[in-house]
């Protein structure tokens, strides 16, 4: 397929702002791509080259972006960078440029969506000397047979700021719709499980091409990483137990830990893996994990659901998941971290046993296996802390125990519930004190002044609306984090975090690529006509860096909206 026509479709996706629209012209398009060979031309719908679950990154900056430009056009850098300030977008400053570009580029040869993957696919496998210079020639290879909407598309694919609008729901949407009736409520549930189970959205529209059965076939794996269940909140005890409990008014509780998912995984050849809830891999950042996995779990094959859990070794005393963070992306000093930053595994649930799914097992079967073949010893590897029961003082009584041993509180289980991967379920609920908390995305800064001059001391944060994928600004943080970096999370880290996410600078104003999430709490939600969410935090505060958490994890608009009402009805009574 032609490069140009995949350019047309996200030019017709960036005029229209409704998901539903989006959904439409996407299915449209995928109708079209049903007979193609090279069915990866789907992960170009969300400006990737590769599953959602792969970690490579194409490593290109903005820099090496204007230098491609520059090699492919025979335009000085210096008139690039100049339409850039102005401009704002590489994307926008590449379309311009290749309008004039020289004429020995006019003769190229049509440029292809397999070419594009080809390339694109090849950048993170450069190493070594010279490596600089191949990327660039790669990209200029592409760009020099781009036409400028060609270019403008190449550019924001590179910087991964398609600015296009489509989510992995409406990517479902849009197989459901090119492959089975729209109305067909059983096809999208089975699109988004067998979605949540390998996040490869190629495979997932190969299979769903030849029926849903075939898309019933698609199977977790040790070793392949696949989204974490989710919990949505209970009210209060009485809420959770309403919601959770079962025919005999049982309810499972477990204490909630303030750490980070981590998926354990042992395949068939005993390769140990572990990976985060945004699909990280951090086998190598944990290696006292892996000698706890070898000597406390007894099973051939399995997928483990676990909260890593900081601690002091002098004081024996838990830490907060802030402490222990930056284990998650650190690529050096390993062993000396975990001697330093030591975590204890607390196991809640498995997801695969020798050999088998135990997805659709009752929880309650899922805990019998492992209190079967997990063995406990504190501060090493561990099971979650759990009663059952149908009795709420004794519940409450669990609850004060869970916030007397310094965790966030405890989550409700329904017994007779199966694993959902990707969902956020109403059969498993959390409660803890910090009502008004949510994990929001940073999205703009600005510069501070005296002796924080040179640093980003005030972030512009944002909810997500679901159903369009739209960031909508909510307020501005600017206290909670520290002076010095081993206080806690300074202004220097965030500011060295987010430089390199910059889209654009006014003055002492930048707008960032929205990627970092970060916890807020607050006083309240207001209603408010200067964020295009129409609400504001009051009195807002940083309190962690959430480096295991995507975008797709952050609040949404109907969330703020629901905390808003409920405040207002408060203030009535």
């Amino acid at each position: 397929m032609h490069y140009s026509k995949l350019c047309e479709i996200y030019e017709e996706l960036e005029k229209n702002p409704s998901r539903l629209k989006k959904a439409e012209i996407l299915s449209e398009f995928l109708k079209t791509i049903k007979h193609e060979k090279h069915r990866e031309i789907i992960y170009l719908l969300q400006g990737r080259v590769w599953p959602d679950w792969e970690e490579k990154e194409f490593g290109i900056s903005e820099q090496l972006t204007i230098k491609a430009i520059s090699r492919a056009t025979g335009k000085p850098e210096e008139e690039i960078v100049k339409k850039w300030k102005k401009i704002g977008d590489l994307g926008e400053v590449a379309a311009e440029t290749f309008k004039n570009k020289s004429q020995h580029t006019l003769f190229s040869a049509k440029l292809t969506t397999t070419k594009v993957l080809e390339n694109l696919q090849a950048l993170p496998d450069l190493i070594g000397k010279g490596t600089v210079d191949k990327k660039i020639g790669l990209i200029a290879e592409l760009l020099s047979s781009a036409s400028p909407i060609e270019a403008k598309y190449i550019a924001r694919t590179l910087l991964n700021d398609l600015r296009i609008g489509t989510g992995s729901g409406t990517i479902r949407d849009s197989i459901v719709w090119a492959c089975f009736d729209k109305e067909d409520k059983e096809a999208f549930e089975k699109v988004q499980s067998a979605y949540d189970k390998v996040t490869d959205f190629a495979l997932v529209f190969e299979k769903a091409l030849k029926g849903k059965h075939e898309l019933d076939k698609i199977e977790i794996s040790p070793g392949q990483p696949l989204k974490v269940m989710l919990a949505l909140k209970a009210e209060d005890i009485h809420d959770g137990f309403e919601r959770t409990k079962n025919d005999k008014g049982e309810t499972a509780l477990e204490y909630k830990y303030d750490g980070f998912r981590m998926l354990i995984n042992k395949d068939e050849k005993g390769n140990i893996k572990i990976f985060t809830r945004r699909l990280d891999e951090v086998t190598k950042q944990f290696p006292e994990v892996i000698e706890h996995v070898n000597k406390y779990v007894k099973a051939d094959t399995f997928i483990i659901d676990s909260e890593a859990v900081g601690y002091d070794k002098k004081t024996k005393k838990y830490t907060t998941f802030q402490h222990i963070s930056q284990r998650i992306k650190r690529k050096y000093d390993i062993d000396k971290l975990s001697e330093e930053l030591p975590v204890e595994i607390n196991v809640f649930d498995i997801l695969y046993y020798n050999g088998k799914s135990a997805i659709d097992m009752p929880f309650e079967k899922r805990r019998e296996i492992l209190e079967k073949i997990i063995k406990t010893e504190k501060f090493k590897f561990r099971l979650a802390e759990q009663i059952i029961t149908s009795d709420e003082k004794r519940a409450a009584k669990f609850y004060k125990q869970a916030l007397s041993d310094k965790e966030e509180g405890i989550m409700f289980k329904n017994l007779a519930s199966p694993y959902k991967p990707g969902a956020r379920v109403g059969h498993m609920l959390k409660m803890k004190p910090a009502d008004n908390e949510f994990d929001l995305v940073i999205v703009g800064a600005e510069y501070g002044t005296g002796k924080r001059a040179g640093w980003l001391t005030s972030f512009d944060v944002a909810c997500r609306d679901k159903e369009s994928g739209e960031f909508l600004d909510i307020g501005k943080v600017s206290t909670g984090l520290k002076e010095k970096s081993e206080e806690g999370t300074s202004y220097e880290d965030m500011t060295n975090l987010v430089k390199p996410l910059i889209k654009s600078e006014h003055g002492k104003s930048v707008k960032i690529k929205p990627k970092i999430v970060i916890t807020v709490v607050f006083q309240e939600v207001q209603g408010s006509p200067s964020y295009n969410s129409h609400y504001a935090l009051r009195f807002p505060r940083f309190t962690a860096l959430r480096t295991d958490r995507d975008t797709e994890d952050i609040a949404t608009i109907d969330e703020v909206k629901k905390l808003h009402e409920k405040e207002a009805l408060k203030r009535t009574f």
